[in-house]
């Protein structure tokens, strides 16, 4: 899932996307209301953590950006925070396109469990558990084992994991990996894929399931071929090819 925060208070947002990287979400973070149009049109976000009352737009900043979503037809769900309110405006609606809202002060736990919600309506129903060539994962539990062997993933490698286990031995190219897993503003680019792909390979152990496609992308085998990073073409290069890393 990829959430996009865009809130005034900068320790407000870094606490945010703390809270919610550590759920194995993919955040990235906008402080002034005239730059979340072109991150919103530029990134293909899940949810929106959006502060109504933040700067650089006239009136409630929020509603107009989300009146701008509705235009543009974007799909991502919103989740809207405002400052607490008192009488007939603690009751109004979340606000124009917005799906959910939260009054500040809220702990962790209620936005989170909110995002999450709004992320399974922003996507088609997914399964919890996912497994192919004796891999599993559960997806809401962030849990992975191989032949019954528990693994020790970071946020990337699972992430990578999920994304290849979903595609059911369907090649996913490096722009795919990157998209669904990597943060916007993280250095990635060139060798990112390749590192956290040998680490997720030395991790699952042999015989290999993760196989390079040359000039395409990775996939997860069914497990009765070897694969990984040592078959004949090697990785994928940079910029070689439609959506390779």
């Amino acid at each position: 899932m990829r959430v996009l925060v865009v809130e005034a208070e900068e320790l407000l947002a870094d606490m945010i996307a703390a809270g919610l990287r550590r759920a194995a979400i993919a955040v990235d973070i906008v402080h002034d209301g005239r730059a979340a149009p072109t991150a919103l049109r530029l990134g293909a976000y899940d949810v929106l953590v959006l502060d109504r009352d933040l700067p650089g737009l006239p009136g409630l900043p929020g509603n107009e950006i989300c009146r701008q979503m509705a235009d543009q037809g974007l799909p991502t769900r919103v989740l809207m925070l405002s400052s607490p309110r008192t009488g007939r405006e603690r009751v109004e609606d979340p606000g124009p396109g917005a799906d959910d809202h939260l009054t500040k002060p809220f702990v962790h736990e209620e936005l989170l469990a909110r995002v999450l919600a709004l992320g399974r309506r922003a996507r088609p129903a997914l399964p919890q558990i996912i497994e192919r060539a004796g891999v599993t994962v559960d997806t809401a539990r962030r849990l992975a084992v191989r032949d019954g062997r528990p693994l020790a993933l970071s946020r990337t490698e699972f992430g990578v994991l999920e994304v290849l286990l979903r595609a059911q031995g369907a090649v996913v190219s490096g722009d795919e990996l990157i998209e669904e897993v990597w943060e916007e503003h993280t250095s990635y680019r060139i060798n990112a894929v390749r590192v956290a792909l040998g680490k997720l390979r030395a991790k699952l152990g042999d015989p290999p399931v993760i196989e390079t496609v040359p000039d395409a992308g990775y996939r997860l085998g069914d497990g009765t071929a070897a694969g990984g990073a040592s078959e004949a073409g090697a990785e994928p290069e940079a910029g070689v090819g439609p959506g390779v890393v």
